[in-house]
């Protein structure tokens, strides 16, 4: 990930009360992105290769173990077999990052060493949110202290549902500080905000206040990453990019795992923001299972045979 962080810009209530969604308009963009991207052969392989540089190599469950992170970190370091990466021309290839649970972080960092690949870690309450702020704060500095380079936080929902803006600002801002030279990944929880204007103003309101990637689900809601609000939250992107000078990233999460899917966001990307944001350090796909299906496609582009999902099974 770039070492450039988002340095944020003031609470700007006028711009978020000039911001409307035309969801017509998004329906129809994102019917045409379901309906024409295909892509085969080396195009296609290129693709999904491109899509494992981009996973966050993501285990959040309730009996995580020292032993399952540690084979997730050794998956994170070769994600496909030798003989693939042959017949590909690769000589490296890894994920974009590794995201745990705080308790997992130091593990992480110790089986990550010398890779060059970043720890992430989910904080603030996640997933849901609901704990003390003085307890989110210092959640975010133990993860950070421990070695997390970047930090997914979740927002207070509320403060979207209640318009109350200055609020969710005044929130970030202070997660921004605490994270210090981490990146900090604001976790919308679009599923959850009802509208798409609310997605809008949360998702400005995130970077004004200084996130380095704004990421649509913590992956535990009923209704996780789409293309529609992913349109409306990289086209946020876009616009805060040419008004304020600042790049941020963009992290789809949770629902996306087959290779087709990843194309379409992948496609999303290049097609809204441009060849930039096909790179991990301003993309990343928060998923567990993806990586397995991608496998599956690239032996079957190497050899002409589909194998078995157990073969390319995650830790």
């Amino acid at each position: 990930m770039t070492d450039t962080l988002n340095p944020g810009t003031a609470l700007d209530l006028a711009r978020l009360r000039a911001l409307h969604v035309n969801q017509p308009a998004v329906a129809r963009r994102v019917a045409g992105l379901n309906g024409s991207r295909s892509v085969k052969k080396a195009h296609q392989a290129a693709w999904l290769v491109r899509t494992i540089q981009c996973i966050d190599l993501t285990t959040l469950a309730g009996d995580d173990t020292f032993g399952r992170v540690k084979r997730l970190c050794a998956k994170a370091r070769a994600p496909l077999r030798r003989d693939l990466m042959d017949a590909l021309g690769l000589n490296e290839l890894k994920v974009g990052a590794v995201c745990v649970y705080h308790e997992m972080v130091a593990t992480a960092v110790q089986a990550l060493a010398g890779s060059g690949i970043p720890v992430a870690v989910v904080s603030t309450g996640f997933p849901a949110g609901q704990t003390p702020t003085e307890t989110k704060l210092r959640e975010i500095e133990l993860s950070v202290a421990a070695g997390a380079r970047e930090v997914d936080i979740v927002i207070s929902r509320r403060h979207a549902l209640l318009h109350d803006w200055a609020a969710l600002y005044d929130e970030l801002r202070a997660y921004r500080a605490a994270c210090g030279p981490a990146h900090l990944k604001a976790i919308l929880a679009t599923g959850e905000l009802q509208t798409l204007e609310n997605v809008a103003r949360a998702s400005w309101v995130a970077m004004m206040a200084g996130a380095d990637f704004i990421k649509t689900s913590t992956g535990k809601e009923s209704v996780n990453a789409t293309l529609d609000v992913s349109l409306v939250m990289v086209r946020a992107i876009r616009d805060y990019a040419a008004e304020t000078g600042h790049v941020v990233g963009y992290k789809p999460a949770g629902g996306i795992s087959t290779a087709r899917a990843a194309t379409q966001y992948l496609a999303l990307m290049k097609e809204e923001l441009g060849n930039r944001w096909l790179q991990p350090d301003l993309f990343r796909f928060g998923a567990s299972s993806l990586l397995t299906d991608v496998e599956r496609q690239l032996e079957h582009h190497v050899t002409g045979f589909y194998s078995a999902a157990h073969r390319h099974a995650l830790p």
